[in-house]
């Protein structure tokens, strides 16, 4: 259970102003961090191969060294690398440099979780876990609002490694929304399973949606306006994010709603369950985190022909119409040539 949301007043952003933090990657997540921190008043470097995102921190004002060359200088290494890059990057270019007193950083406990990377015993071990896309980390402390994270400790070597997650998490600016604290093993399997057991599914009923629809003959472009094109959906998860499932739900018609609880127990199926405790069940015993990296040392051949197939359902002709329609195109052709997987 957790037991408290840490929020501003439990951190202490000075205790980072004497260190030399550095960043390892400056990607989708790495640079709404260094921008934040920044902001907050912090200084740092990133740890970046010379690639474009190299380039980037670079015009965004930031000192930019090769992995190896950050590691050395700092004494905060926050990991923001790949999870499946990670552990070649840990083995090869950062440990080799670590020292007592110094702290490792994760946004995600998936590596020391599934046991991929084991940190020395002389380091303080964190986790500092947005629950939010890089782009809405930045948006979100541009704003005021802050965004949720997860905050863990996987070894405490100095006495002060919450202090530091917490410092940590307040100069991205995530305690203005709140800091949840959760073990690295518990955080990488919520993760996963929300992506496999969750998303999954939810991609399915979509394309089971829209099939049922367009093989009853209503306009796919319509069928895809309603169900998420419009935007009431995605307003709907805003509202439940803000105010919970109940709440939200009292903003419906009375029609709405007695046709989503007169009909909600018809998809309470035994089977999605036992699929759901499946899929936890593989995530827990570390058999998908085997399988991935299995999956990247073989250069994601399996990735390549799902993605393949997952854009062959015809639902998404539907869609790539309709996001045309939208947007004022018109192709000229006939509307009985309009339904999904015809060229």
């Amino acid at each position: 259970m957790v037991t408290r949301l840490y929020r501003e007043d439990d951190a202490n952003l000075s205790l980072l102003t004497r260190k030399r933090i550095a960043l390892i990657g400056y990607g989708n997540l790495g640079r709404p961090v260094a921008l934040n921190l920044r902001d907050s008043g912090l200084r740092l470097l990133v740890g970046n191969l010379e690639d474009i995102y190299a380039e980037r921190a670079r015009t965004d004002g930031f000192e930019v060294l090769t992995i190896d060359q950050a590691a050395q200088r700092a004494n905060v290494l926050w990991m923001l690398v790949p999870d499946e890059v990670m552990p070649r990057v840990y083995l090869e270019m950062i440990s080799p440099s670590l020292k007592k007193g110094d702290t490792l950083v994760f946004a995600s406990g998936y590596n020391v979780a599934f046991g991929f990377i084991e940190p020395p015993t002389f380091v303080d071990v964190i986790m500092v876990a947005p629950r939010m896309i890089g782009a809405g980390v930045r948006e979100s402390y541009l704003d005021g609002r802050g965004f949720l994270s997860f905050v863990g400790v996987e070894r405490d070597a100095s006495g002060q490694a919450m202090a530091t997650a917490l410092a940590l998490a307040k100069g991205i600016g995530s305690l203005r929304a709140g800091a949840m604290p959760l073990t690295f093993e518990q955080e990488a399997e919520l993760d996963l399973f929300v992506q496999q057991g969750f998303m999954a599914a939810l991609y399915q009923l979509l394309n089971t949606a829209i099939s049922v629809l367009v093989d009853r003959g209503y306009p796919p472009e319509a069928a895809c306006a309603e169900l998420y094109f419009s935007g009431e959906l995605a307003f709907i998860f805003e509202k439940v994010a803000q105010v919970g499932v109940l709440e939200q739900a009292q903003a419906h018609s009375l029609t709405s709603r007695y046709g989503v609880l007169s009909r909600y127990e018809r998809f309470a199926e035994p089977k999605i369950r036992r699929q759901m405790e499946a899929i936890l069940e593989e995530i827990r015993s570390g058999a998908f985190a085997q399988g991935w990296t299995s999956e990247y040392n073989s250069g994601y051949p399996n990735l390549r022909e799902l993605m393949d197939r997952f854009a062959r359902w015809p639902a998404w002709h539907a869609e790539d119409r309709t996001l045309k329609l939208l947007a004022g195109e018109n192709d000229g052709e006939r509307e009985d040539d309009t339904r999904p997987g015809r060229a």
